[in-house]
Parts: structure tokens; sequence; C-alpha cells
């Protein structure tokens, strides 16, 4: 494979040729994710599948008191919208644009079930203004086959600034999928991987007058252990991807926070999603629900293996 061509991390039970997804519903959420998506695909050399879940069925019949209905299969306001804004746009990848009668809690998950990425924005057209994060972004990130990405339009880049991802490590539960997906990623973005691997910290110890006291030796050595584990964890994909610039930074706190503070400045946040499918916390976890509640920005979840 020549430095040119596009990497990306494929499980054997993956379609190599599966199209990047994003799904529509005419908010100016996604809008921002179809043109998020746009890119994807191009980077890729992948085709492009624009979906739009349409909840309610169209009438019928016309109404004495209702305008002329197209009952066409892919009339639609919300995909008429998306053609417009495509029309007479130069260097779009091959795309299909649908419609789909259904549910998009239960249908827009299943739009990963032969993709290998899915696309949608923060906010639907009934998402409240304070609401970071709709009821289908959820439903995909902690659902969804393939890697998801959620787009956030309150994203300003700093002028001049170098590409970067960010991926949240977890030194003591890695998941190797979500490792090669963050510098795949980096490496078609031509962008420094930022690695974040957060500890306990700071370390306390039990004085003999019965007082907590932080100690800078053992918060050190915590330290140290946890560098040394995300070392191991990151050298084989550094040799995989060694046009890739990695900064890795082990510290102390809260890793939810430490990674939404780091997503400022990223041009997509990298996240791992648990084996587990029986509750909400166990499927994305407390760190991953924060990233996806909070952070700025693209944030992409990935599930432990491909299904």
């Amino acid at each position: 494979m020549s430095d040119d061509a596009p990497v990306e991390p494929v499980a054997a039970d993956r379609p190599v040729d599966g199209p990047v997804v994003v799904a529509v519903d005419g908010s100016a959420g996604s809008d921002h994710a179809l043109e998020w998506a746009l890119t994807a695909a191009r980077l890729r050399d992948a085709p492009l599948r624009i979906v739009h879940v349409r909840q309610y069925a169209m009438p019928l019949a016309d109404g004495p008191y209702m305008p002329a209905i197209d009952h066409r299969p892919d009339a639609d306001p919300v995909v008429d919208r998306v053609r417009a804004a495509l029309e007479g746009r130069a260097q779009l990848p091959p795309l299909t644009v649908e419609v789909m009668e259904g549910t998009p809690g239960r249908d827009i998950p299943r739009l990963g079930d032969a993709a290998r990425l899915l696309v949608l924005g923060s906010r639907g057209r009934g998402g409240f203004a304070s609401l970071l994060l709709g009821s289908n972004g959820i439903a995909c990130a902690r659902e969804a086959a393939c890697p998801v990405v959620v787009v956030r339009p309150d994203k300003e880049l700093t002028a001049g600034a170098e590409p970067c991802v960010v991926l949240g490590l977890d030194a003591l539960s890695p998941h190797a999928y979500t490792i090669g997906f963050a510098f795949a990623e980096a490496a078609l973005r031509g962008a420094v991987l930022r690695v974040v691997c957060a500890y306990p910290g700071p370390v306390l110890v039990y004085t003999a007058t019965g007082d907590f006291v932080t100690s800078a030796e053992a918060d050190a050595a915590t330290a140290a252990q946890y560098t040394e584990l995300a070392g191991e964890q990151l050298a084989p994909f550094q040799e995989r991807y060694p046009h890739v610039r990695v900064e890795r930074e082990v510290l102390p706190g809260d890793a939810a926070g430490l990674l939404v503070d780091a997503s400022r400045e990223a041009e997509l946040m990298v996240v791992g999603r648990h084996h587990s499918r029986r509750s909400l916390g166990r499927l994305m976890g407390s760190v991953t629900n924060a990233v996806l509640l909070h952070a700025k920005g693209a944030v992409a979840v990935v599930p432990p293996e491909p299904h």
C-alpha cells in the first residue's frame, strides 16, 4: 500500500467498501453533519449515503384542507433541501440520497450495520437549545455496529493551528479498535494525535496523625505506571503509522474533564464504547457519556470491535 492510500482499521468481518452514512433531518445540526460526512467520505475515497428517516408516513390521499401531495417515494422537503445544497458543487464523492419510513431512534443506529462510519448532528429539529445531545445521538452512540460521529456546530478552531485528533485512552482497559481508529483518522487528516490518559490523582496517603495528605512519591509512581501502560498500548500503532506524530499526556484527575478541555482544540475527539449492551451506563460508560454531552466539535464513539 502506498503512503498516499487511505488507511483505516478494518476487521475481517467489516465490508471494506461500506459507505459513510449520514442521517439528515432538515435541522441546522444535520447540515453540519452532512458537511462533516462529505469530508470524511472524500478522505476515505468512499461513497456517501445520505438518509432521512421519516417518522410519519405521507397521507394516502389528498384532503380538502391539505396541499397537493407528491407521492413519489423520495419526495420529501428534507431531501429536497439536501439536493439543493449539493447541486453544482464540485468534488463530491459518489452519493445517494434516500428517504426511509421508520422511527429515527430505532432505525438510524441500524444504518451502521453496513457502514464504515455513521454521522449525525448533535441535535435534531425537535431538540431544545439547551440539550447538547439528542436521543437519536445517544441511541446511535450506544447501539450502532460501526463508529459513530456526533457533530456539534459550536466549534471554532484557532486560525493556523495544527490539525489535531484527540484520543481518550483508558490505560487499564484499552480497546485496540478505538486506538487504531484514532491513528487512522489522524493519518487521513494529516493531524497530530494527542493521546490523553488520566490516572487517579493526586494520590493521598494516610499519616500517623490520622490525616490524608498528598504524596509526591506515590503520585510519581502511579504516573510512571500509567505512562508505561500507555506506551505499550500505543507502540504497535505507532509502528503501523510512522508518519503520525503522537503527543502523549498522562495526567492526574477526572478523565471526562480532561477530555472535554482537550476537545476545544481538536478536529475530532475519539473515545471508546464498552462491550456490554444492557444499560446506558454500561454501554458507553460515564466518561464517554460525559464527553458526548459536553465536548466541543465532533466526537467519535468507537465500539470495541465491529459487530
